[in-house]
């Protein structure tokens, strides 16, 4: 077992572990060039490669004990095909493995990856298959769990992790165990925050910090903006609509006050959302501005068309009581334009305005997604509550990095729910498929399969 740097960096050996370094390596492995090795060398350094990986806590004698030439493979009897054919169509291409297709023309196989089942001995082992099952976050992990007597197989304690399965076998291993492993490190042990969490906030702070800087240079730029309205063509863009002006400039310009002195207006009713989308509309007419010499002549008018539309869904989605008084008939007047240029049947009118009953639903609509929102949450506290005595953080959250390698393979069925998983079968090959997970190249396992039938 390598006891110095278990993750290196600079040459990358990659392990079965969940760390961070390893997803690193795993980015950065590739097939190693032949071009100035011998036959030995190219051998010794494939079996170098995949020993670190395939659960090098096992010693060298030991799995050259356990090595096994013959290779376990299956392939796929169709009965309805053995019943239209008599086997005449194998002599195809002359043997060279060709097969009629419907057409009657030669059909190529998939050819069966038998080297990638070189290490399936290990598959066997209870430590690796614990790992396989996702309940620990590597096989080293595996391997303390069962030491340490949290590890049943067929409802029986094992402490052996070299323990080989057999095909029917159930192994369960303890809940918190999993949680642990598999969960969010804990920061403190008197604390249930998580290093994640802390990170998380630390992030949102900054993030925080960030919008509220921009916030302060969009006030910035709309007390600049507001000191120079005083110039006629400024406020005659700030009254009329942005099409009745020949500069694009000075109705961008209206477009901008505009959305700027809603929000200063209604900020401390608006919505959060609904000062975002402002924020944003600002930006984008000021992006606009910034590229209007290269925005050719005849697209400057869509653009702007866009812009004052934008706005206008905008004001849709605010209440009429809380829009300034300048900018209640034009958002008024955007919606009956919309609602005219769409050939949906009318409905028929009643007291009301449009605008208002659409705010009204809108309204009942957000009340009760609040109301799902809230009950879901509630839901969720009171199945993963906070819990300062776990050895895992609380509440619980997976851990980093588990998502590269969370999978799981076909020869066992687990169950999340009770933290146990049955052994269905010995892993085999098929055709364009080995179901022995592995890193690794073809030729790269096949080596180091050469490597080992060499020496016995």
């Amino acid at each position: 077992m390598p006891r110095n740097k278990f993750h290196g960096l600079k040459r990358p050996k990659l392990r079965q572990s969940w760390s961070k370094y390893n997803l690193f390596n795993l980015t950065k492995v590739s097939t190693p060039s032949a071009a100035n090795k011998t036959f030995f060398q190219q051998k010794w350094l494939a079996k170098s490669m995949t020993r670190g990986y395939h659960n090098p806590q096992i010693k060298e004698k030991h799995w050259t004990r356990m090595f096994d030439r013959r290779m376990p493979s299956v392939v796929p009897m169709d009965f309805r095909y053995l019943a239209q054919n008599d086997g005449s169509e194998m002599a195809l291409g002359r043997g060279s493995g060709l097969d009629g297709g419907e057409d009657g023309r030669a059909r190529r196989k998939q050819k069966t990856p038998y080297m990638n089942m070189a290490f399936h001995p290990l598959e066997r082992r209870l430590d690796t298959a614990i790992w396989r099952a996702l309940f620990a976050s590597s096989t080293k992990q595996a391997r303390q769990f069962v030491v340490h007597g949290a590890v049943k197989v067929n409802g029986k304690k094992m402490v052996y992790p070299g323990y080989q399965l057999n095909p029917g076998d159930m192994f369960s291993v303890e809940a918190d165990k999993v949680m642990y492993a598999t969960g969010a490190k804990k920061r403190r042990k008197d604390s249930p925050k998580s290093i994640q969490d802390i990170k998380d906030l630390r992030e949102e702070r900054r993030a925080l910090a960030r919008e509220q800087q921009q916030e302060m240079e969009e006030q910035e730029d709309s007390d600049a903006g507001a000191a120079t309205l005083e110039s006629d063509e400024e406020r005659e863009a700030m009254s009329g609509k942005p099409e009745d002006h020949a500069d694009p400039k000075v109705a961008l310009k209206g477009l901008m006050m505009r959305a700027q002195k809603i929000l200063d207006d209604s900020k401390r009713k608006l919505s959060g959302k609904r000062q975002q989308e402002l924020r944003q509309f600002s930006r984008s007419i000021k992006k606009t501005m910034s590229k209007l010499r290269g925005i050719e002549e005849g697209n400057v008018e869509d653009t702007i068309d866009g812009l004052e539309s934008g706005l206008a869904e905008i004001l849709t989605k605010i209440p009429q009581d809380e829009l300034p008084k300048e900018v209640k008939l034009d958002s008024a007047a955007a919606a009956e334009q919309r609602d005219q240029a769409t050939s949906e049947p009318e409905e028929p009118q009643s007291s009301e305005p449009a605008v208002s009953r659409q705010t009204g639903k809108v309204d009942e609509y957000r009340a009760r997604k609040d109301a799902e929102l809230l009950h879901a949450a509630l839901a969720r506290a009171n199945e993963n509550p906070i819990d300062t005595s776990k050895p895992y953080a609380t509440p619980w959250r997976p851990r980093e990095f588990m998502s590269a390698f969370a999978f799981i393979p076909r020869y066992l069925e687990v169950n999340q729910n009770i933290c146990s998983a049955v052994y269905l079968r010995h892993p085999v090959a098929r055709p364009g498929l080995a179901e022995v997970p592995s890193p690794f190249h073809g030729e790269t396992l096949g080596l180091a399969f050469n490597w080992y039938l060499r020496r016995r």
